[in-house]
């Protein structure tokens, strides 16, 4: 027994330095993208924000759906196998052959879709490249940060993510101070960060991989079994941006791209926290799945219910901060050109909350291989949040996004918890 007290003590440790470390990492990334929109609504009229807003809007329903499901399969199972003594047959050919499938099925769909792309971008053909180029770039970022998260280099990830998001915000700088100008300059670091990225990871891979000693090489996955868990990954991360994104455009489709610049920034509210937390669930998933293959199960539920409670604490401050200032910092932040309803944000933040404790539940149901179900409760509050859109029910489409978005969020929750509780 206290043997098995100290596995868990180092367990729980290992994870809370790994979150910490990323934390600081993401933190500094979440304050960057924020400054990146926040530049570009003061350098940019309203409707070229507006579209810039939508071409991130779309780049990030794209790549976390096809890139995301490579990340999660080779975080948890390269932790799986490395709890289990295993070094060989890490999954890397799985995941490659289905990250490169991914990728060549987009660039050919973006080139035949270009014209009906390329309008929803309204009719810019460097925000339509930029697309397409950031696309095929996040390929192998995606990749590697799954193979860093697998190996718990949490501080190798951070950095990464930083050094994107840092290479990004340059441009709408740049803008700034009169170095460049224009819509396609700001637009550019879209398509900058990934391909900066690039530059490094290479070489961060090679400097820290290194065979463990001792351990055991086995058999990789298959890749219909890669396949499987990717597929139900792709489901959760196409609902994830759906609830983050499908407010943006529908109003983009039904009023125009200077509505949906104003819902964008109003769900920035959820945005920066859901950035910052990636910290807690790219370290949460390898350690949950580490806990899981050991048989730590009690362990394992201490870590769902600290990391639950710490986002009920965060989302409450966040909601009594908007009910007090909120209307003020969006003022300051992205111009006085509209007038934010501070009951409104809060509302946002609630179903901030909702959502992270969400993806809490959802990395322990990927972690016990429980894809199919998490993915089917993902799909359902997606369903639902487009539905409550598009039917138009308010008709403010502002307050129709924030409270729509709450209530999804809520349902999400609620259906993963019984998952949850289920096993």
């Amino acid at each position: 027994m206290a043997a098995d007290a100290g596995v868990d003590d180092d367990a729980r440790d290992g994870f809370g330095r790994g979150a910490r470390i990323l934390s600081v990492g993401i933190a500094s990334t979440g304050l960057f993208t924020f400054a990146y929109f926040a530049l570009a609504s003061h350098v940019l009229s309203k409707a070229d924000y507006g579209a810039i807003t939508v071409l991130w809007s779309v780049l990030f329903v794209v790549i976390s759906v096809i890139y995301r499901p490579v990340e999660q399969l080779l975080a948890r199972t390269i932790a799986q196998r490395r709890a289990l003594g295993s070094a060989g047959g890490h999954p890397l050919r799985v995941g490659l052959t289905i990250q490169g499938a991914f990728a060549a099925g987009f660039g050919v769909l973006a080139l035949v879709l270009r014209n009906p792309i390329q309008d929803g971008f309204d009719g810019s053909a460097t925000l339509y490249w930029v697309f397409v180029g950031a696309t095929l770039a996040y390929a192998a970022s995606y990749f590697a940060r799954g193979y860093v998260a697998g190996h718990q280099w949490f501080g190798l990830y951070g950095g990464l993510v930083l050094f994107e998001a840092l290479s990004r915000v340059c441009f709408p700088v740049a803008v700034a101070v009169g170095l460049a100008g224009g819509q396609s300059a700001v637009a550019l670091g879209i398509l900058a960060a990934p391909v900066a990225s690039l530059l490094v990871v290479p070489l961060a891979l090679h400097r820290h991989a290194a065979p463990v000693p001792g351990a055991v090489r086995e058999p990789g996955m298959t890749l219909r079994v890669g396949a499987g868990f990717a597929a139900s990954v792709a489901v959760i991360q196409l609902a994830e941006q759906t609830l983050l994104n499908a407010a943006v455009i529908t109003v983009a489709a039904s009023v125009g791209t200077e509505l949906a610049g104003v819902v964008f920034s109003a769900l920035m509210v959820t945005r920066a926290p859901l950035q910052l937390f990636q910290a807690v669930q790219t370290s949460l998933l390898p350690h949950l799945a580490g806990l899981e293959a050991t048989e730590g199960h009690a362990a394992f539920a201490r870590a769902i219910r600290v990391t639950v409670s710490a986002i009920a604490a965060f989302a409450g401050v966040v909601v009594l901060a908007l009910l007090a200032i909120g209307p003020w910092a969006m003022d300051l932040l992205f111009g006085e050109g509209y007038a934010y309803g501070r009951v409104g944000l809060a509302t946002i933040a609630v179903g901030m909350g909702f959502h992270l404790a969400a993806g809490t539940l959802n990395q322990a149901a990927l972690a016990r291989g429980l894809g199919r179900g998490a993915a089917l409760a993902w799909l359902l509050s997606a369903t639902a949040f487009v539905v409550w859109m598009v039917v138009g029910v308010v008709s403010d489409h502002l307050l129709r996004a924030e409270v729509g978005y709450a209530g999804a969020a809520a349902l999400l929750c609620v259906l993963l918890g019984a998952l949850y509780r289920a096993r």
